[in-house]
C-alpha cells in the first residue's frame, strides 16, 4: 500500500508541482511530459538511528546526477531504502526548484527499536533459560519486525513443547515505551495447557525378549506413572533412545536389529501414544577370531586379554571394551599402550558370516614404541609445581603408559587442591621422533578449612567447636614476609590448629602438622600432632584431663602394588582422674566391674596400619576402595616383673596400661548409573589382652551408638567414636557396664548400604543426596560377639562439602531394633535426626 502511494506521489505530484512552478528561469511545461533535472542537494528526515550519508548512499541519488521527473530514478532509490527493512516507510519529495537544478528531501519513518521484552503467565524458574532462545532474535536496541517476532514466538512455543507441553501457543505483543523514542516493549504472552505426558508406548516387533527390557532402555521416554524417568516426549532425547535400543540388541547378538520406524498419535483426552517398530534380525554368535599383524604379543596372550570364547553371543560393545575402552584398563589397547605403543590400533573385520556364526579377524597396526618428552603442568598458581610434579608416575624419557596417565590423574585429584571437574590432560605427539609430551592442566580450588561447629554433648549441653586447617601449608617459607599472601602456601604440607570447648566444663586444643614428602625426594608422610584436654565435673576438684602427642611416618609401598601404604605411629598419652565418678559423663570399669576415680595412667602405644586406596575423588567418590587394617600395642609390662596383679587395687593395675587393639575398616564405591553410586563399608574392631589378670583395659574401647558430636565427652579419652544413624548411645545394651553405668565396649562392628547421588560437583559447593541402610552392634567380650546380631536402621541424609567448612552432614535414621515405650505404634520413638556439623560420621 505504501509502495503505491509512494508511486502515485511521483507520478502526479511531483510534476504537478513542476508544472505549477512559476518561476521566471524555469520554462512552462506541458502537465505530464518528463522534465530533466540536475539534483543540487540531498536532505533526509526522520532518521534517528540511521546515517544520513549511509541512507543517501543506499537510495543510489547524488548531487549532479540527471535525472527525469517523472522518471524511473527515484521510485529505484525508494526501493532500495525499502529493501533494507529498517524503515516502513519512506517518502522522497520535492523540496524546491531553481531553475533546472532541483533539491530533493527523503523522508523516512524508522521501525520501532527493542527497549526490552517481558514475559506474561510464564513462571520465573523459566525466565533464564527462555532468555536465551530468545536473545538469538531479539537484541536490546534492535529492529523489531514481523520475522523477529515470529522466529522468537515459534522459539518459546518449542521451549515448552519439549518440556512436554504440547498444546502451548504464545501470542505476541508490542506496547510504546514512553521513556525513548520510537521504541517499543515486547510482550511474549505463553498459555502452556497442562502437560501431555505418554500415556502408552507400544512395541511391534519384539520376540527375543521381554518388552519390559526394551522399556527399560528408554532412559528419557517413559510411560506416565513411571517412578524414574520423565514421561515427556522430547525429540531429541527420544531419537537417543532409539538409539539405546539398537545398543542393547547389538550387546545381546542382534548385530542387524533397527528401529524401523514410529508412530505417534493423541487419543482422545488429548494424551500421547507411542508405537515403535523393531525388526530384531537374526542372533548371531562368536566363531573364530584370527589375530593379524602382531609381533611384539603371541596370540595366546592377545587371546587371554580379549576373554571371549568361540560360542559367545555376538556383542559389539564388550568387543570394543575388551579391545579399547575397559574402565580398569584389562582390555588390549591399554596392554600395548602401557607398553610404550601410542601409535597402536586395532580394526576388528568380519571377515564371514556363516549361518549365525561370525568369523573376526583383528588386523592390528602396532607402530613404534613413544617416549615421554616432556610433562607439562599449566595452571598451578598457588601450588609449587613440585608439589604436582612429585606426585605423577609420567617422567620424561620413560615410555608411554595409559596406565601412568591415569594413576597420575588419580594422584592428583587426590591432593585436593584443584578441581576435578576441570582436570585436563593432552597428548601431542611428536610422530617423526617418536615422542609425546604430556599436559597437565589444572584448575585451583580452595583447600583450607575453616571449622565451626557445635554439638550437644548432654550433661555438657553446648559445645563450640574453631578450627583451622591449612591443606597447603608451605613451611620453609614462613620465614618469608613476602611468602604470607595471607599465610605461606604451595607446599602440599597441611596445618591444622582446632579448640573445643563449653566453658568450665570441657577444653580441648589441638595441633598437627603433616609434611606428605618428608625431604622431598620420596613419598614418606611424617606427622606431629599434640592435644590437652580437660574435662570437668559438678564439683570443680572432679576432673580428667588428658595430654597426648604422637609422631607417624608413612610409606607408599610397591609391593603388592604402589597404593598401599604403610604408616607407623608413636603414640605418648598421660591421663589424670581426680575424684572420677560415674556420675559425670561416664565411668570407666574393668572387666570385674570396678570403677576407676583416681589416678595418673601412662599410655604408650605403637600403631601400624596397612591401608590400601584406589578411591579417585576423596569428597564425592564414584569408584574404588579403601581398605585398611590396623594393630595399636602397647608393651606387655605385666610379663617384666613379678607383681601380683590380683592383689592391686585398679589404680595400680593399669598405671602402665597394656593392650592389643585391632581394626579393619574397608569402604568400595560403584558407580550404578549414571551419577548414582552404591557405597558399602564395613569396620570391625576389638581390644585384647596380654594378661587374664589384668582383663581389658578400661581405655581404648569403642562407644557405638550417636552422631559422633554428641559423644565428644569420649572423643578425648582415646575411645573410637563409631556413629550408628538411628541409635544413641544409650539404645546399645553393651554400652552399660554390669551396674548400668555407661562404659565403652571393647568389641563392635558395622556394616552400612548407601545410595549417594550427587545435586552439585561444584568445587565451591559439592552436595549430594543418599539413602542409607545400616546394622551394628557392640559387646562386652569376645565371646559374645556374633556378626549377624545386628542394630538395624535405615533413612535418608544429605552432605554439603565447602572448602572452607569442611562437610555438614544431615541425616534421619531409623531404628528397627530399638526398645521402645509400651504402647508406642508406628514409627514412633524409632526415628533420630542427626545434624553433624564440621564432622562425618563414621
Amino acid at each position: 500500500m505504501n509502495r503505491l502511494l509512494f508511486v502515485l506521489l511521483l507520478v502526479f505530484v511531483l510534476p504537478a508541482a513542476a508544472f505549477a512552478q512559476t518561476d521566471e528561469d524555469l520554462p512552462v511545461y506541458q502537465f505530464g511530459e518528463p522534465i530533466e533535472f540536475e539534483i543540487g542537494g540531498i536532505t533526509v528526515t526522520g532518521a534517528t538511528y540511521s546515517e544520513e550519508v549511509a541512507i543517501i548512499g543506499v537510495s543510489g541519488l547524488k548531487v549532479g546526477d540527471k535525472i527525469r521527473i517523472p522518471g524511473p530514478e527515484i521510485p529505484k532509490a525508494m526501493k532500495a531504502l525499502m529493501r533494507l527493512r529498517l524503515f516502513t516507510n519512506v517518502q522522497i519529495v520535492l523540496d524546491k526548484t531553481i531553475g533546472d537544478v532541483v533539491f530533493l528531501e527523503i523522508q523516512l519513518q524508522e521501525r520501532p527499536r527493542l527497549s526490552r521484552y517481558t514475559y506474561r503467565n510464564v513462571a520465573k524458574t523459566y525466565h533464564e533459560s527462555l532468555n536465551e532462545q530468545v536473545n538469538k532474535f531479539l537484541l536490546k536496541g534492535g529492529i523489531v519486525t514481523e520475522d523477529v517476532k515470529v522466529n522468537s514466538q515459534r522459539a518459546i512455543e518449542k521451549f515448552f513443547i519439549e518440556k512436554g507441553y504440547f498444546d502451548t501457543k504464545v501470542t505476541v505483543s508490542e506496547e510504546p515505551d514512553t521513556t525513548r523514542v520510537n521504541s517499543v516493549i515486547v510482550i511474549f504472552d505463553a498459555d502452556r495447557g497442562e502437560r501431555i505426558k505418554i500415556e502408552e508406548i507400544e512395541f511391534v516387533g519384539v520376540e527375543s525378549v521381554k518388552e519390559k527390557k526394551i522399556a527399560r532402555k528408554l532412559k528419557n521416554t517413559k510411560e506416565k506413572g513411571r517412578i524414574f524417568g520423565s514421561s515427556k516426549l522430547v525429540r531429541k532425547d527420544y531419537e537417543e533412545d532409539k538409539k539405546a535400543i539398537v545398543a542393547y540388541y547389538n550387546t545381546i547378538g542382534h548385530r542387524d536389529a533397527r528401529v524401523t520406524g514410529d508412530t505417534m498419535w493423541r487419543d482422545e483426552e488429548g494424551r500421547i501414544r507411542l508405537r515403535i517398530n523393531i525388526d530384531e534380525g537374526n542372533r548371531y554368535y562368536f566363531r573364530n577370531i584370527a589375530w593379524k599383524g602382531n609381533s611384539i604379543y603371541d596370540t595366546e596372550t592377545l587371546e587371554r586379554v580379549l576373554g571371549i570364547e568361540k560360542g559367545e553371543i555376538y556383542n559389539q560393545e564388550l568387543l570394543e571394551k575388551r579391545l579399547r575402552f575397559s574402565q580398569d584398563g584389562s582390555d588390549v589397547s591399554t596392554l600395548y599402550m602401557d607398553n610404550g605403543y601410542l601409535f597402536f590400533n586395532v580394526d576388528p573385520v568380519e571377515v564371514a558370516i556363516d549361518g549365525d556364526s561370525i568369523d573376526l579377524e583383528m588386523r592390528i597396526f602396532e607402530g613404534p614404541q613413544a617416549t615421554i618428552d616432556k610433562v607439562v603442568i599449566k595452571g598451578n598458581d598457588r601450588t609449587h609445581e613440585h608439589v604436582i610434579r612429585r606426585e605423577l608416575f609420567t617422567k620424561p624419557g620413560e615410555k608411554f603408559s595409559r596406565s601412568d596417565i591415569l594413576r597420575s590423574q588419580r594422584q592428583i585429584v587426590n591432593l585436593g587442591y584443584f578441581n576435578p571437574e576441570a582436570l585436563d590432560i593432552n597428548t601431542p605427539v611428536n610422530p617423526q621422533r617418536g615422542t609425546v609430551d604430556i599436559e597437565y592442566t589444572v584448575e585451583e580450588k580452595p583447600s583450607d578449612q575453616l571449622e565451626l561447629s557445635a554439638g550437644w554433648g548432654g550433661i555438657q549441653r553446648v559445645i563450640g567447636t574453631l578450627g583451622v586447617s591449612f591443606n597447603n601449608f608451605s613451611l620453609r617459607n614462613i620465614f618469608n614476609k613476602e611468602a604470607w599472601r595471607p599465610l605461606p602456601q604451595g607446599d602440599g604440607q597441611r596445618l591444622s590448629l582446632r579448640a573445643q570447648t563449653n566453658g568450665n566444663f570441657y577444653q580441648s586444643y589441638n595441633i598437627s602438622l603433616t609434611d606428605p614428602w618428608l625431604g622431598g625426594k620420596k613419598p614418606n608422610s611424617f606427622t606431629v600432632s599434640g592435644f590437652y584436654n580437660k574435662f570437668s565435673g559438678f564439683n570443680r576438684n572432679q576432673n580428667l584431663s588428658i595430654l597426648q602427642g604422637s609422631a607417624s611416618l608413612g610409606t607408599r609401598l610397591k609391593w603388592p602394588d604402589d597404593n598401599f601404604v604403610s604408616t607407623t605411629a608413636l603414640n605418648l598419652q598421660s591421663l589424670q582422674l581426680n575424684d572420677w565418678s560415674a556420675g559425670a559423663i561416664g565411668s570407666f570399669t574393668d572387666d570385674a566391674g570396678n570403677n576407676i576415680n583416681n589416678g595418673k595412667f601412662n599410655n604408650f602405644s605403637i600403631r601400624q596400619t596397612l591401608a590400601r586406596s584406589t578411591v579417585y575423588d576423596p569428597i564425592f567418590p564414584r569408584e574404588g576402595s579403601r581398605v585398611s587394617l590396623s594393630v595399636q600395642f602397647t608393651l606387655p609390662y605385666s610379663l617384666f616383673n613379678n607383681k601380683d596383679y590380683s592383689e592391686l587395687s585398679p589404680e595400680e593395675r593399669y598405671r602402665w596400661l597394656e593392650y592389643h587393639k585391632w581394626r579393619f575398616d574397608a569402604e568400595w564405591y560403584t558407580p550404578i548409573v549414571g551419577k548414582l553410586v552404591l557405597k558399602t563399608s564395613a569396620k570391625i574392631g576389638l581390644v585384647g589382652f596380654y594378661n587374664r589378670e589384668i582383663g581389658t583395659t578400661p581405655f581404648e574401647r569403642f562407644q557405638v551408638g550417636g552422631d559422633g558430636i554428641n559423644n565428644q565427652q569420649f572423643g578425648f579419652q582415646g575411645v573410637d567414636i563409631i556413629s550408628m544413624r538411628g541409635y544413641e548411645v544409650t539404645d546399645l545394651s553393651a554400652n552399660f557396664d554390669a551396674l548400668g553405668r555407661t562404659s565403652p565396649a571393647p568389641v563392635f562392628d558395622k556394616f552400612t548400604v548407601e545410595m549417594r547421588y550427587p545435586l552439585s560437583l561444584n568445587p565451591s559447593s559439592t552436595i549430594y543426596v543418599l539413602a542409607f541402610a545400616q546394622g551394628g552392634n557392640a559387646w562386652r567380650n569376645l565371646r559374645d560377639f556374633n556378626p549377624f546380631d545386628l542394630k538395624r536402621s535405615a533413612g535418608v541424609g544429605m552432605r554439603v562439602f565447602l572448602p572452607m567448612f569442611g562437610m555438614l552432614g544431615f541425616d534421619y535414621g531409623i531404628g528397627f531394633d530399638k526398645v521402645r515405650d509400651p504402647g508406642a505404634r508406628g514409627l514412633k520413638g524409632l526415628g533420630d535426626f542427626n545434624i553433624v556439623l564440621g564432622f562425618e560420621p563414621e
